[in-house]
């Protein structure tokens, strides 16, 4: 196998193929979803593939140990008021000022009316 080195003797980790690796290891996207977090702890290993996707070119993902990660933490009071301003936000059109009623799009950069006001007389 291509990328598989347990030892880390070849590429410095403990290196294995993709969906190959031990189950005692995680990416943080698979210990987010076990509600766990690195926790301060270094990388342990990685994975190692070819994408298609990207040109043929090498991918690496990081990989922690399960055992060393610790809890999330929990949303505090003020972190779900940081967070509600943040998305009441993105529902303000820069243009118009006013609520739009969903969040605005990134692409546009304001409500929908302001974007196409020929299209909103039409109608």
């Amino acid at each position: 196998m291509r990328f598989y080195d347990p030892t880390g003797a070849k590429y410095g980790l403990p290196t294995y193929p993709f969906r190959l690796a031990p189950d005692e290891y995680a990416t943080r996207r698979q210990l987010r979803a076990a509600g766990l977090r690195p926790g301060g702890q270094d990388v342990a290993a990685q994975l190692m593939w070819r994408s298609r996707r990207y040109g043929r070119r090498v991918r690496i993902a990081y990989l922690y140990r399960t055992d060393r990660a610790k809890p999330v933490r929990p949303m505090t009071p003020a972190k779900w008021a940081a967070l509600a301003l943040a998305n009441a936000a993105r529902r303000v059109c820069p243009q118009c000022r006013t609520d739009a009623g969903y969040i605005i799009s990134t692409s546009l950069g304001m409500c929908v009316t302001c974007a196409f006001p020929e299209e909103q007389r039409a109608a």
